[in-house]
């Protein structure tokens, strides 16, 4: 879980004609002696059966496909391995792990990467590995394809999706401990009693009453109308002749959705005559799960353009633009070779950090295109936008246009006042108008529906326009500070069971309101309840900090776990080094600024906090144990 080992003997993964080798792939999922993060380490030598090229050859090569480690200079072929690696790792998506450590030894290299991903990271390891030994034998190399599968691998994962992601690296830049809760499916942040769990931007916070009552979208859109918001007219239908007789009462052009949905799938605007009304109903019936019933919505349609207003804890944070996919003529080129060389622009990536998805074609483009006498075929003159569906859905290629500047104090406040009646911490509202600069009095607002766990990417990455620190804000509403998110942890290099669970009764007879995880090699408890102890050492600890009462936690890191598992937390407050060995001595490291560090060496004991120091003798025979820690101060 912890770790993976490929094989001890070099030799034995060494590949024939190879020039460098790779081996003792490990995975730490937190600090470990070689780096202060999540990491994977492995060994390089160059004790393969092929000279190796020169290292300028090398950059030569990588550098065009990685043109910002060109003009570069390198250490050693260690080096620009790491290197090569991290860049690669970015996979265009700006990803953010940028620590890494070439660590020299006699006959090899030990290497730490810093990892989110412990497969996709992985995956760039033997494809730069892959990659070197064909610039050495002069072959070919299908770098680019590679690296595709490499960016669908990431985005396949639970770190994949970009608001997943986003809220994922604010976390970390903020010192918020973050990782994933792989039986719950869920997202952690914090420790203990201080945790939040969630997935996406739908937390343990929110009412889940709520978040199911905004997609019930006719109750949902009641609720609104009789707190006195505006709302568009309409009806819930479940036949074709329900839906004309619903258009032929609120007036036709209506809009056609189901009342189960998301992300704008099975819904069409402006739909003009009953044979438009057609297309759509069977467009939302196809929408709905075979166990939903047959509920679509047909409601007066507005006309303007369609807005994202965003709050983050009942506050106004955000507001989006959304329009849809366009493509712009030249003169010679199809609709259709239009689309594919718009779909070739980087920023339509179409990965969990770019601006912009692919344009989909179906049905209801062509549809739409018909309707404005056009074909995929069609040829467009120079400098003619046309608009390839009506429905803004960025899924499909629609495009965000930031205008959180421009939107007006009444509808600032309509927003906040509208979440104020849903207890979620994040809370979308879809509204169409002419212009967010005006207020919604002056009439043609609508609000189209109110979404629950809503998508931040397009505020933090618009197409066009300003980005918004979304993540910031969401992350804000839990803690302000990384303070907020921790609890106090202590770390031992070495503790026997009858000391640790001394700590524990010395600390609750002072606190005794308090829940404490304690964990050694022969034993875990919550206050002095023994746990099954799982085998993977640092499933313990994460065991302890997942728990939503823990007001402490108390735990052993001797040198042979820290090599073999590394820690799974970073930061401690207290850490207590009896006699502790080089690789023990990176527990430090991973000390909090104002942390107490306590070492002994012999019977000399010195004591370490926020820039003083102390020194204590033990008298002989006398024991290093929490009582003595309890004596000198340092225990609680």
């Amino acid at each position: 879980m912890v770790r993976e080992k490929i094989n001890d003997d070099p030799r034995i993964n060494a590949r024939e004609k190879d020039a460098f080798d790779i081996f003792n792939l490990k995975h730490y999922v937190g600090p470990n002696p070689y780096l202060g993060t999540a990491a994977i380490v492995f060994d390089f030598d160059l004790t393969g059966y092929l000279e190796p090229e020169s290292i300028e050859n090398y950059v030569e090569e990588i550098g065009k496909f990685c043109p910002q480690l060109k003009d570069k200079q390198y250490e050693s072929y260690g080096h620009l391995l790491a290197e090569t690696i991290m860049e690669v790792g970015k996979l265009q998506m700006g990803l953010h792990p940028q620590k890494w450590n070439v660590n020299p030894y006699k006959y090899h290299q030990i290497i730490a990467l810093e990892t989110i991903h412990a497969r996709t990271t992985k995956g760039v390891i033997y494809l730069v590995w892959d990659w070197l030994e064909a610039i050495t034998q002069k072959d070919d190399f299908p770098v680019y394809k590679k690296f595709k599968t490499l960016q669908e691998m990431f985005r396949a994962s639970v770190y994949g999706g970009p608001t997943v992601y986003s809220l994922f690296r604010t976390a970390n830049q903020k010192g918020i401990p973050v990782f994933y809760l792989w039986d719950e499916g869920l997202m952690q942040y914090g420790y203990g009693k201080k945790l939040v769990r969630g997935v996406a931007t739908t937390f343990d916070r929110d009412s889940h009453l709520d978040s199911d009552f905004t997609t019930r979208k006719d109750d949902c859109k009641d609720f609104l109308y009789t707190l006195g918001f505006p709302v568009p007219k309409g009806d819930i239908v479940g036949t074709f002749s329900g839906a004309l007789d619903a258009a032929d009462i609120v007036g036709y052009p209506v809009a056609v959705k189901p009342v189960v949905g998301h992300k704008g799938i099975g819904v069409t605007a402006n739909v003009q005559n009953g044979e438009e009304l057609e297309h759509a109903f069977n467009r939302a019936l196809k929408a709905i799960p075979d166990t939903q019933p047959v509920d679509i919505i047909v409601e007066k349609s507005y006309t303007g353009s369609d807005f994202r207003l965003l709050c983050v804890n009942g506050k106004f944070v955000a507001a989006t633009e959304r329009r849809p996919a366009w493509v712009v003529g030249d003169g010679n080129s199809t609709i259709a070779e239009l689309i594919d060389k718009e779909n070739s622009k980087p920023e339509r990536l179409d990965t969990p950090t770019s601006p912009m998805g692919k344009i989909q074609v179906d049905e209801a483009m062509e549809m739409f295109l018909d309707e404005q006498n056009l074909t995929m075929d069609s040829v467009i003159e120079a400098d003619k936008t046309i608009y390839l569906r009506k429905v803004a859905n960025l899924s499909a290629g629609g495009v965000s246009i930031d205008a959180t500047a421009t939107v007006h104090p009444d509808n600032i406040i309509l927003a906040q006042d509208i979440a104020q009646h849903f207890r979620l911490v994040c809370m979308g509202i879809d509204v169409i108008a002419e212009t967010l600069a005006e207020s919604w009095k002056k009439g043609n607002f609508a609000i189209l529906e109110i979404n629950a766990a809503p998508g931040i990417f397009m505020h933090l990455n618009p197409a066009f326009g300003e980005s918004v620190d979304v993540p910031s804000f969401i992350i804000e509403t839990f803690f302000k500070t990384a303070n907020d998110a921790r609890i106090p942890i202590i770390t031992f290099n070495r503790i026997s069971l009858k000391e640790l669970e001394d700590t524990i009764d010395h600390i609750l007879l002072k606190y005794p309101n308090w829940t404490i995880g304690a964990v050694c090699r022969q034993g875990v408890f919550v206050n002095r309840s023994e746990k099954v102890m799982h085998k993977d050492y640092n499933t313990n600890v994460q065991s302890l900090l997942r728990n939503p009462k823990l007001d402490l936690l108390i735990a052993e890191y001797c040198g042979d776990i820290l090599e073999s598992d590394g820690m799974f937390y970073q930061g401690s407050d207290i850490i207590v080094l009896d006699n502790p060995t080089e690789t023990e001595k990176t527990l430090v490291q991973n000390a909090y600024e104002d942390a107490t560090v306590v070492e002994k060496q012999g019977d000399n004991i010195s004591i370490r906090r926020q820039g003083w120091m102390e020194n204590y003798q033990l008298r002989s025979g006398e024991p290093f144990t929490p009582v003595y820690l309890k004596q000198i101060g340092v225990i609680l």
